[in-house]
């Protein structure tokens, strides 16, 4: 299968799902609950049913892994969408949202794209070709050490039932970084390192829907993932690290006494 077709598919997909989130962005957004933080609203499942009603027209045998609905099992050919990646922003009119597709082949991460609507930025990157925003190209930052470093985390929904151990790693990293950051969107924390924004990203618990495109693009941008041991990221680890590279070891140092948590 050609990649072209995929990635006209996918850019078409990720402009719609775009357009309609930037369309109701600030507007009263009709709300419910899967957790107790853990927001979903109308446009969550609007925006990924225009998604996935265009992949599965132009490809109605790939797989698709979708954050408001369940599972469509086909071919080896997956789809990863994340309507958006940022729910709680956009439920409070906080302008910090994205659109996520990640396109994997046999296991692969082949391709990814994550549109910022609120910012007209979109982040896409395809396996061995570099990573780009609005079409330039990105790297990582040449940030050395830690302490000049800014970093940028996220708290998983479950921080009300365990919140000593994240506020114990938020507490190990301020005393050591220049400064630190939570901005409530992991693909886009994900992009904003691969572009140089931030120099490194930690975070528990995230879903596949929520890194699979922010990963190929920091990857393709020169930077590094794997969980708290040092070990390569996958779709289903539990511990997420990301880094310029440079300071990822330092990184893993202040993460050490962490290595256990969530296995």
């Amino acid at each position: 299968m050609k990649n072209a077709k995929i990635k006209r598919t996918l850019l078409e997909a990720i402009e719609k799902a775009g357009h309609l989130i930037k369309l109701n962005f600030g507007k009263k957004q009709k709300i419910t609950k899967k957790g107790e933080f853990n927001l979903v609203t109308a446009i969550d499942k609007a925006s990924e049913k225009v998604v996935v009603d265009l992949i599965l027209k132009r490809f109605p045998n790939h797989s698709i892994l979708a954050e408001e609905s369940p599972a469509v099992k086909g071919s080896d050919c997956q789809w990863i969408i994340d309507p958006i990646d940022g729910t709680t922003n956009f439920a409070h009119g906080f302008p910090l949202v994205s659109v996520s597709i990640g396109f994997e082949r046999n296991g692969r991460l082949e391709m990814g794209g994550v549109l910022d609507p609120t910012r007209n930025e979109f982040f896409f990157a395809e396996r061995g070709k570099g990573a780009f925003l609005n079409h330039k190209r990105i790297h990582v930052s040449k940030v050395k050490t830690l302490s000049d470093a800014l970093v940028v985390t996220g708290f998983p929904y479950d921080r009300k039932k365990n919140p000593n151990d994240y506020l114990a790693m938020l507490r190990a990293f301020l005393t050591r970084v220049q400064c630190i950051r939570r901005t409530g969107s992991a693909a886009i924390d994900l992009c904003y390192v691969a572009s140089g924004r931030f120099d490194g990203y930690y975070e528990m618990k995230l879903n596949p829907w929520d890194k699979a495109a922010g990963m190929l693009i920091l990857k393709e941008a020169g930077g590094k993932l794997t969980d708290f041991s040092g070990n390569p990221l996958t779709l289903e680890s539990v511990q997420n690290l990301a880094t310029n590279g440079l300071i990822h070891k330092e990184m893993l140092k202040t993460l050490a006494p962490f290595q256990l948590l969530g296995r």
